[in-house]
């Protein structure tokens, strides 16, 4: 990893060797690829996207296990301004989804100004000429802005479990699936009950010989209304693509009715509470395994799943539901707290990912060799969720605050390509080279994210989760309002928060 000592050490060689571009865009997930089209679409030219991989995708190049598709409505997880009338289903499975990201790409001419195997091993800002040295694993480049789109989802993290290391059958991350790896009769451990957990689950337990999930608190799970869309309908939406407009608005608007529950309104809690508890109570009997599967905690305080295999997954005779807690695990076991061991052949980790400390935070240098993740060092924050004091020209997406406890997360991506090509639109306009937003503007806008956030099931709910950071208990990660406050907030450019100025006036 790249420090701020010795990219000044390298400066002169860095430079000599770099790529000059304007736009340097890291990740080619929906959030690097959506920005890539929509400034190639306005004209610009010089932007590359450097990803670390060894293709473009995201989330959804790297989560391909079993069962994975997503729980938000193909219709509205999309780019608006690339709709697909012919999407298969009303929730699309991950290799459609990946589909279509490649396709927005080739189609749009991004994929060509792409860089894999790039993985960005640091980034300076250098002040001398109002631009960002980039090293990566395949060359450096000189930017005039730099955007960090890797995301919430990009980095895995597993728990902090004494031995998980000295586990020596198959241990992976479920956003590291080794399909080398049978499972079939197989004695399997999965920890973890999130959303890629509970796809993940009922698969498994089709091929295990003996198949043992370890909860640490049950989730709250609606049923899924799923379905192939028909010959027709994929018809209508092509020949009349307003039908799909109206979908697509239909769909955004009960994901913003869905708010309230968040804000603990009781009357909206009670509706969706009971659809989940009736949802387990058609489909577990059992009084002693649905007390097991009976969340404890305020509904909308974690994500609300969405299933119809989950529950009757554990009706199955190979299947184990653990709710002891974890004290241990040895070379072939997973020892309880209780004392109770379960001797397993792989071991499935699906405990989420890093979302309160972002790994690229830790590449990125400011000001003053300033190191993004020690000014983060108590909390994330970042004026309209984007950008932050003491780091010039850069741009964060899906960064603090821009999560989504309902809705799409294509309309906060979106809404931040806006505010983006906003923001770059203004510097080109007015023939400036630096923009960096005011300390003042950055801290109300952090305490006017606290206030909002009060009184909210995420806060007050009694759960633990990735949604609030350890290190302050506040809100980092999810915005505390409607979706379309989001885009009225962040989605278009203020210049009074920034201070700007020209190189030119810079050498005065």
């Amino acid at each position: 990893m790249m420090n701020s000592q010795n990219v000044l050490a390298d400066n002169e060689q860095l430079q000599k060797e770099a790529e000059r571009v304007n736009v340097a865009i890291i990740g080619s997930g929906f959030s690097g690829t959506g920005l890539a089209i929509q400034l190639k679409r306005s004209g610009e030219e010089s932007f590359v996207v450097l990803e670390r991989e060894h293709s473009l995708g995201g989330t959804w190049r790297d989560n391909h296990y079993p069962g994975a598709a997503c729980d938000v409505q193909s219709h509205l997880y999309s780019y608006s301004f690339k709709p697909k009338p012919e999407w298969s289903r009303v929730y699309a499975r991950q290799p459609e989804i990946l589909e279509y990201l490649r396709d927005c790409a080739t189609s749009e001419g991004v994929d060509r100004h792409m860089r894999f195997d790039s993985e960005v091993l640091g980034a300076a800002w250098i002040e001398e000429s109002n631009e960002w040295l980039i090293s990566t694993a395949n060359g450096s480049y000189l930017a005039r802005v730099l955007v960090t789109a890797s995301g919430h989802l990009s980095d895995p993290k597993y728990p902090n479990i004494p031995g998980i290391d000295d586990f020596k059958g198959a241990k992976f991350h479920s956003a590291r699936w080794d399909h080398d790896t049978s499972l079939e009769g197989k004695r399997v451990g999965v920890i973890g009950t999130g959303a890629s957990a509970i796809q993940i689950i009922p698969e498994v337990a089709k091929v295990a010989g003996k198949l043992t999930v370890f909860q640490r608190s049950a989730p709250y799970v609606v049923p899924r209304m799923d379905r192939e869309y028909s010959t027709a309908e994929k018809n209508m939406f092509a020949r009349l693509p307003h039908t799909a407009e109206k979908l697509r608005r239909d769909l955004f608007w009960a994901g913003e009715a869905r708010f309230p529950q968040r804000r603990g309104i009781e009357s909206f809690i009670s509706r969706v509470e009971g659809l989940a508890l009736d949802h387990l109570a058609d489909q577990i009997k059992d009084p002693d395994l649905r007390a097991k599967l009976t969340p404890d905690y305020a509904i909308g305080c974690k994500r609300v799943l969405i299933s119809n295999e989950y529950y009757p997954t554990y009706l199955r005779e190979n299947v184990e539901l653990e709710t002891q807690g974890i004290e241990r695990i040895t070379e072939n076991a997973v020892v309880m707290k209780d004392g109770s061991k379960h001797d397993l052949d792989a071991l499935i980790v699906s405990t989420g990912f890093e979302t309160s400390d972002l790994p690229i935070s830790h590449r990125i240098h400011g000001t003053d060799g300033l190191l993004l993740a020690d000014h983060w060092a108590r909390g994330e924050q970042a004026y309209a969720c984007s950008t932050v004091n003491g780091f010039p020209n850069l741009f964060i997406m899906n960064g603090p605050n821009s999560g989504l406890g309902a809705g799409s997360i294509i309309f906060v991506i979106e809404s931040q390509i806006d505010y983006i090509l906003g923001a770059l639109d203004y510097l080109h306009q007015n023939g400036y080279t630096r923009m960096e937003v005011t300390q003042d503007a950055e801290m109300d806008f952090a305490a006017m994210i606290d206030r909002n956030a009060q009184g909210t099931v995420w806060l007050e709910g009694g759960c633990k989760s990735w949604y609030v950071d350890e290190r302050n208990g506040r809100l980092s990660t999810i915005w505390p309002d409607f979706m379309s406050r989001f885009r009225d907030s962040n989605g278009v450019f203020r210049p009074e928060a920034y201070e700007v100025r020209s190189l030119a006036e810079q050498k005065v």
